[in-house]
Order: structure tokens, then sequence, then C-alpha cells
């Protein structure tokens, strides 16, 4: 027996409604803050002031999983970090801004630089900081952990919590929306 897309994003992430699915089968790039979305939002300092951040592995296979269906992935972050730079390349992330407290102006320079119209973005975040962003999306993802207003103003919130396989989830859901999604023995959904 082969379970349909619904039924898997049903076992997988919970029940979609249709009109919020085909959202997804439209997005041609993904852009993603970094802390509380690919990080669980803590920075870890040492005493000579080296900076430490976990990322998680499922998050960085669905980067490549959307990287190599043809989908651009973009970061935009307050923060600046040889860390992000450093995982974010080994991904193969080309967009990454760093430093932005102008999220929103990054956001729209990047997306008319690539020529994608709204209902072709997707974006994904965590906090205040985030929510123009968001709301200039086509497709406004926050975190299952995301502030509460920000969660209010998402089309979808992830059953994930952000460091914890919520890139991942949005990774799956618009590959699988797209039918691009590739499972054990290269099945496609």
């Amino acid at each position: 027996m082969t379970l349909s897309n619904c039924e898997y994003i049903s076992t997988w992430y919970g029940d979609i409604a249709q009109s919020l699915f085909e959202r997804f089968t439209a997005i041609k790039l993904v852009v993603c803050d970094i802390d509380g979305v690919f990080s669980d939002g803590r920075i870890y300092l040492g005493n000579n002031g080296e900076e430490l951040k976990a990322f998680h592995t499922r998050d960085g296979f669905g980067v490549k999983a959307l990287i190599n269906a043809g989908i651009e992935v973009a970061v935009i972050t307050g923060r600046r970090s040889a860390i992000v730079e450093n995982r974010m390349t080994a991904l193969g992330v080309q967009h990454i801004f760093q430093g932005q407290e102008d999220k929103l102006s990054c956001f729209e320079n990047l997306a008319s630089s690539l020529g994608f119209a709204t209902n072709e973005i997707a974006s994904i975040g965590d906090d205040i900081p985030d929510l123009d962003m968001l709301k200039a999306s086509g497709l406004a993802v926050a975190v299952q952990d995301a502030h509460p207003f920000v969660q209010q103003h998402a089309h979808y919130v992830t059953a994930q919590r952000g460091g914890f396989g919520a890139v991942r989830e949005l990774s799956d859901l618009i590959l699988m929306a797209q039918g691009q999604l590739q499972l054990h023995g290269g099945v496609s959904l």
C-alpha cells in the first residue's frame, strides 16, 4: 500500500488545508532567519570570546534537497557570525546576508535581483525582527516555538521547533507539493 502526498503530510506534520498546500507549489525561493530557525536561538559564549551555535543535520539535508531541486535558498540574519557563513556555504547557500537590521529591505532587494514574484517566495522566522519579511512573502512560515505574535501572522506554523528540523519540514512540504521529494530508493512524492 502506498500513501498519497496528503497522507504523508498528515502522518509527518499534521493536516494542512488544500488551499495552504497549494501555496507551497509556487515556491522558487526560501528565505530563512538563522537564530531561532536554523538554531534553537541560544548562543553559547566561551570564556575566550568564542561563539558556538548548534545546527541540525536534518535542516542541512533539507537545504541541500531544495537546492538540488532548483529552489534558491537565502539567509537573512541580524547578527554576524563566521559560523553562519561557514555552515551556509558548506550547504551550498549562495545568498547569505548577515548584519541585516532591516530584513525587509534586504528581502525586497533579493527578490528583485532574482526576479521572483511574492507568491514564489517562502520565508521562515521566529521573532518580531522577521515579521515584515514574513508579511512580504507569499508563504509566511513561523517555527513551532516562534513568538506568539509572529505565529498569528504566519500562513503555516511548523510542527518542529527552531533548530530541531523546522527548515527540513518546510523543505519536505515544498518538495512534496512540487512532486520533487526524494525518498529511499529514488521514490519521488
